[in-house]
């Protein structure tokens, strides 16, 4: 079977293949591939599948990183993860695939699950946030979507990697067994439910070890303990920089490491074609590992059925057809607006459409509103906000950049011109933020605050004495301390997608309500990055509310708290808690508890409410965190309208790793939250007794 070996990932160079002349792409020396990745269109992909079928090459997979979307872009995963709507996010996700399916993609490269806790990492954007049941559910509801849209997926990266030291790209992690077991290992084994095709290892070193290394994790665990039978393959060129990691000495070692951890496919790496053959002949692997790994690759494109259909449903006209879509532009429309979060709001908002607004700063006419991950994407098919506002009003209104979008410029000239548009309004949008390639792989930030020249801008418009609505685009939760005192309401957009224009300007002026929560804190100061709900209370901890105490775990200089937690998110109608009870205060094992809380519309307007249940193990023999997210239902109440909301709490929800590293749920008293964000304070309690 060696002679088939498909265990190579080609990387179209440049990305260049966008018609059938792809000749260049196959050197008449090239080896079989197991996949190509890149950006080709359906002619380029089924011409290039031509020339493998007419060497009699097995069909080649084509794979693409498509993180939010292929053609039509919705909203950045770390905000669709804050919808906290996963039959939108399996929505959005089928029909990316629909259209990636119709241009000749077979699997994609998502989703990304990776636990995410530190700001300044770049690539949170692509994650489901801090809370590993969070994350786990979204991932799962990402990977339905893609099945019912026809493509294959890849869950990434295992494992670790979104726990870089200091935030910074490609880092070390240092976790701990319990940790990893725990909380950075749960999305990953929870998206192994909905039997993803494939996993992708990660850069980092784990504990000293690149991840290639760690055959507990890359088999015990994988492999055995998870029963993934599918196909690994690794990062861009990871294996092979095992080498820079200063744990292998050549590419050689690299090949033999990455085989007996049972790696499929090297992205980007040729180790396995160039060294085989010698560690064969040495004895280091064995012709049957290869010929184990060569199966899992063969049995995945049967499975896609390549052998039969090896163009697959390529279909250049009708991908044009899905592409131009009404059906799509509605969908990323609508999950732009779930996923947007309302932070605060002194009535100022929704605006109406007689008062006379000025659009200001570098992101009101910005085209460009997708992220660092812009698939199959044109920046000018986006919708700016400019053009989604006067589409919504029918007229033209005011606007002015106010400063350069550029995140290191200190020009402050076209302030003056900014305040005279502003001057003509009665309220003013300020669109400011992080531009999109200031966040996503390979661009950490030590400091996430909003730039100089914005910070400058905001100051300046106060000034005037007018409302300011600050509409702020980013790929992290920024740190807004220095600009949220002199908002009147701020509606955080993140990298909203291709109709994102037309989503902030239905929400400012309350066509539709917003909904979304933050799937990560936002810290009022970088310097409390990693910050995240599910802490530890410590042994001396911190009353916030009781001034300075010495000797106390904290900072002399600012509150623990964040600016705004986990789970957060305001609307424009209000929503009351109420009747919060348990239906008994025991439980035995293998029965469950029946939490309930009556929500009530108290606005004048209908809305979407996230019902967030939290549990506490109060004592156990590992200390617990103070609160964990256990489930959550998103709600619609019509103005007054009033619901009783269930929870039914089980044994499984209260186990954790113990002292002797058993996974189970321990006696003893547990308390429930239930509320609208992980701030919630009120509580009820139960034994769970033997």
């Amino acid at each position: 079977m060696t002679q088939f070996c498909p265990y190579y990932t080609f990387l179209d160079s440049g990305n260049v293949a966008t018609g059938d002349d792809v000749s260049h792409l196959l050197p008449d020396d090239f080896n079989p591939t197991g996949s190509v990745l890149g950006m080709m269109n359906a002619e380029s992909r089924i011409a290039l599948q031509k020339i493998y079928l007419e060497r009699e090459l097995t069909p080649v997979l084509y794979a693409f990183d498509m993180i939010h979307g292929y053609r039509n872009l919705y909203p950045i995963p770390l905000a669709m993860a804050g919808t906290f709507d996963m039959e939108l996010i399996e929505e959005c996700a089928m029909m990316a695939a629909t259209e990636a399916r119709l241009n000749g993609l077979h699997i994609t490269y998502a989703p990304m699950v990776d636990l995410c806790r530190d700001a300044r990492w770049g690539r949170v954007m692509e994650s489901g946030g801090e809370d590993p049941y969070l994350g786990g559910e979204a991932g799962k509801a990402v990977i339905r979507g893609y099945h019912k849209g026809g493509i294959a997926c890849c869950v990434k990266h295992f494992a670790g990697y979104g726990f870089p030291e200091a935030g910074k790209e490609y880092n070390t992690t240092d976790i701990s067994e319990r940790n990893l077991k725990e909380y950075v290992l749960t999305p990953y084994r929870e998206c192994m439910k909905e039997q993803p095709e494939m996993v992708m290892t990660s850069f980092n070193l784990l504990n000293g070890i690149p991840i290639l290394g760690h055959r507990e994790l890359m088999i015990d665990t994988l492999r055995i303990e998870w029963g993934f039978d599918g196909v690994v393959i690794s990062d861009y060129s990871s294996s092979m920089e095992m080498v820079t990691h200063g744990y292998c000495e050549d590419k050689k070692e690299c090949a033999e490491i990455a085989m007996n951890a049972k790696l499929d496919i090297q992205m980007f790496d040729s180790s396995y074609i160039d060294y085989f053959p010698e560690l064969l002949a040495e004895g280091k692997i064995t012709e049957a590992q290869i010929d184990e790994s060569v199966e899992r690759i063969l049995t995945l494109k049967n499975m896609l059925n390549l052998f039969d259909n090896p163009f697959g449903d390529a279909n250049a006209e009708q991908f044009e057809q899905a592409i131009r879509s009404e059906k799509h532009r509605e969908i990323v429309r609508r999950a732009s607006e779930e996923s947007c979060i309302l932070l605060k709001n002194d009535e100022t908002l929704p605006l109406h459409k007689e008062q006379k607004i000025a659009l200001i700063g570098p992101f009101a006419e910005e085209r460009d509103l997708r992220s660092f991950w812009a698939a199959h994407s044109y920046a000018e098919e986006c919708v700016t906000v400019k053009e989604g506002v006067e589409n919504l009003l029918g007229h033209s209104v005011i606007s002015a950049v106010g400063c350069p979008i550029d995140l290191f410029s200190n020009d402050n000239s076209q302030i003056s011109t900014a305040l005279l548009a502003a001057e003509q309004a009665d309220t003013v949008v300020v669109c400011i933020g992080e531009e999109r390639l200031h966040s996503g792989e390979g661009h950490s930030r030590a400091d996430i605050s909003l730039p100089a020249a914005q910070i400058a801008l905001v100051k300046a418009l106060k000034t005037l004495n007018k409302p300011l609505v600050f509409v702020v685009f980013g790929g992290r939760p920024l740190v807004l301390t220095d600009i949220v005192d002199y908002a009147n309401a701020i509606l955080y957009v993140w990298h909203p997608g291709t109709e994102g224009g037309n989503a902030i300007a239905n929400l400012l002026f309350g066509i539709a309500n917003p909904c979304g929560k933050a799937a990560m804190s936002f810290p009022r100061h970088v310097g409390q990055c990693p910050i995240y709900y599910n802490s530890f209370s410590t042994n001396r901890p911190k009353d916030e509310n009781a001034g300075f105490i010495p000797f106390r775990s904290g900072y002399d200089d600012i509150i623990n708290a964040p600016l705004y937690p986990f789970g957060y998110g305001l609307s424009y109608t209000t929503f009351d808690y109420s009747n919060f009870r348990l239906d008994k205060t025991e439980m035995r094992r293998n029965e469950a508890i029946t939490a309930s809380v009556t929500v009530t519309n108290t606005g004048n307007m209908d809305g979407k409410e996230t019902v967030q249940l939290y549990l506490h193990d109060k004592f156990a023999s590992v200390v617990r965190p103070i609160k964990e997210l256990k489930s959550f239902q998103k709600i619609y109440l019509k103005a007054g309208e009033q619901k009783t909301v269930k929870f039914r709490i089980t044994e499984e929800m209260l186990k954790f790793y113990s002292a002797n590293g058993n996974y189970l749920a321990e006696a003893g008293e547990f308390e429930v939250f239930l509320g609208s964000d992980s701030s919630v304070k009120n509580s009820n309690s139960f034994l769970l007794i033997d």
